[in-house]
Order: structure tokens, then C-alpha cells, then sequence
């Protein structure tokens, strides 16, 4: 057996492995022959169960990855050569997706600067004033993320507020959902509160960072827009044909609320970090701590020493900013020790 180079990663939860209950429902999917391309019974079960989440009006189509997820979405609510989508600068979708959705759907991305990752109405309306105008895009889908890449969550009165902004104006509300999970576990909801009661209309439920093997669902939620979707997800290259495995690892973050468990214990690990590396001499801690990461300015020698022995992001390179991400197989010994380092790297 060959030993990790590292002791734990705080890179992402990405790096994580596989939750046991996941593992065991893809051995199970295996047993047998079963028609491909999701018409199979794991599949159909999964349709029930998103439905059960997120209302009855719910229509799932299971892809590959978040990326993947991101252009069957936003693809299905664009309906002209020149809409637009606005989103924060830091969104996913305009900074590490290497401009997927320009190339594949051509669409315009108009991004807005924001202090915490989140959008606010008025940063929507502000983006309007060229409506009408032949010489420039027409912005059609308002695009959020939630958990925001500065580990920021909206609140269900937050995302509210963006759904009647867009609507008001005839724009749709998309969120990618990559870390939902984290979001409803931290703010104590349900998935359908601050998804479709706020008035999401499409989203993507991520499962690959919350203890899935690979896959992710888009969650079509205004049934005019479903349609376009199951030929969006094979023209994408998102389409499985032995779908019923990933179906059946969303299934098991679904049943008895693993997905919950998941993300409550990753946000957990994060807090636990936060809280003990807060106050220590030449370090803070950037935004809150609203989810599994947990962002810091510290020295750059400090970081040299402690990336020498662990994984995770540098952020911002020149501020010294930082990124550490918990998952949910992240012991509190795992985060112990990685504090302790870290006061001992700020020390020198």
C-alpha cells in the first residue's frame, strides 16, 4: 500500500473519498442487466425522490459534473443568440470553468464586483439600463451560486429577492447548487426552501463534493423549461448510458437526509478551524463562516511551509489570502492537527 504524501487535504472537498452508504448503493445498482440511459429503476426512483424535495413541478436530469450541470441549465433558460446571464465576478461559471458557457452556448456573461460573492437586487437592476439598446446583449438569467466560491451562503429571504428581481423583469434565476447541501445545512432548511420556494427556477444539486463518486443533478423547476433539456444534456456530452450508477448515488445522499449529515459535518470541521486559528498574531480570517470553508490572509512564508506538507488553494497570491475546504469525512484530529501547524508556521 502506498502511504499519502500529505496527512489530510484542505484543498477541497473534492479530494475526499466516497461515503460508505454511496458505495454500497452503486454495488447494489450493479447487480444485473437494467436499460441505459436513465430508463431504468434507479433512475425512476431518483425522479420520485427530487420530487419529494423540491415539489411536485421538479424534474431532474442527472449529469456527469458541475460544469456539465451548469450549461444544461443555463442552456435550457436561454432563448436568444444575444441574452445574457448576470453573475458575481467570482462566479464559477466566469472564473473555472474555462469559459464553458461562451464557447459552448455563446452567451455574454456580464459579471458584477461583489464584497462577499453575493448578488444583491440592486446589483441585478443596475445591469438593465441597456435594454432595448440593438448594440448591446439583453441579460436574460440572473446566475447565483450557492454555497458562493467565498463560502458565503444567501439566506431563503436573500434569494427571494433575486427571484422577484428577475422576474419582475422577465428574467429567470438560476443557482448553481455545487455545494446546496452545505447552504441548507448551515442556514437549518429544507432544499426546497431556499430553492424553490424562493423562486429558483432552475438549479444544480451537487452531490460529487457532499460524498458522491461522480455526478450531479439539474433540478428543472418551471416545467415550461423542461423540455429542452434531455436534448441539452446529450448534445453537452452529460448524458450517461449506465445512468442508473449515478442515480443511485444521489439516491443515498437523499434517503434518511445523508446529504444533510454530509454537509453539517463538513461546515462543522470548517467552524472548528476557524475558531482555532482566529486571533492568532498575523492571521484572519477573510469572510464568514458560513459553510466548509474557511478563507485566510496569512504570511506567505507561513504558507510555503505549511503547503510543503498540505494541500490547499492560495486564493489571492499577493494579499496571502488562502483557502481551506473541510469535507465530510474530516475528523476533528485531522483539523486539530492542521491548527496546531498552523500556529507553529506563524510562529517562524
Amino acid at each position: 500500500m502506498i502511504e499519502p504524501l500529505y496527512p489530510k487535504s484542505f484543498a477541497s472537498d473534492n479530494h475526499a473519498g466516497v461515503h460508505p452508504a454511496v458505495l454500497k448503493a452503486v454495488a447494489a445498482a450493479g447487480a444485473g442487466d437494467a436499460p441505459a440511459y436513465g430508463d431504468d429503476r434507479w433512475t425512476g426512483a431518483l425522479a420520485d425522490r427530487l420530487r419529494a424535495e423540491f415539489g411536485e413541478d421538479a424534474a431532474g436530469l442527472v449529469v456527469l459534473n458541475g460544469t456539465g450541470a451548469n450549461i444544461v441549465a443555463l442552456g435550457s433558460m436561454l432563448e436568444r443568440r444575444y441574452d445574457a446571464v448576470i453573475c458575481p465576478e467570482t462566479a464559477h461559471i466566469a472564473t473555472h470553468e474555462t469559459g464553458a458557457s461562451e464557447r459552448l452556448l455563446g452567451v455574454k456573461l456580464v459579471t458584477v464586483p461583489t464584497a462577499d460573492g453575493k448578488l444583491t437586487p440592486a446589483d441585478v437592476t443596475a445591469r438593465l439600463g441597456e435594454r432595448g439598446n440593438i448594440s448591446a446583449v439583453q441579460p436574460k438569467v440572473v446566475s447565483i451560486s450557492q454555497v458562493t466560491e467565498l463560502g458565503t451562503c444567501y439566506t431563503a429571504d436573500e434569494v427571494a429577492a433575486l427571484a422577484r428581481a428577475a422576474h419582475d423583469h422577465g428574467m429567470l434565476l438560476h443557482m448553481d447548487g455545487a455545494r446546496l447541501a452545505n447552504a441548507a445545512a448551515f442556514l437549518g432548511c429544507s432544499l426546497r426552501e431556499v430553492t424553490t420556494d424562493a423562486g429558483v427556477d432552475v438549479l444544480s444539486f451537487g452531490a460529487t463534493k457532499n460524498g458522491a463518486m461522480v455526478g450531479e443533478v439539474v433540478v428543472v423547476l418551471r416545467p415550461e423549461l423542461a423540455e429542452a433539456g434531455p436534448y441539452l444534456r446529450r448534445q453537452s456530452l452529460q448524458l450517461a448510458s449506465k445512468m442508473r450508477y449515478v442515480s443511485a448515488q444521489v439516491s443515498a445522499l437523499l434517503t434518511d437526509e445523508l446529504w444533510r449529515r454530509n454537509a453539517a459535518h463538513a461546515n462543522a470541521m470548517a467552524r472548528r478551524l476557524a475558531d482555532a486559528v482566529t486571533g492568532l498574531p498575523g492571521l484572519s480570517v477573510e469572510w464568514p463562516v458560513q459553510s466548509n470553508a474557511v478563507f485566510a490572509r496569512l504570511p506567505h512564508g507561513a504558507i510555503t511551509e505549511l503547503r510543503s506538507r498540505y494541500l490547499f488553494h492560495t486564493w489571492d497570491e499577493p494579499s496571502g489570502v488562502v483557502r481551506w475546504m473541510t469535507a465530510f469525512d474530516t475528523s476533528p484530529e485531522d483539523v486539530d492537527t492542521f491548527a496546531t501547524d498552523i500556529h507553529q508556521a506563524l510562529k517562524r
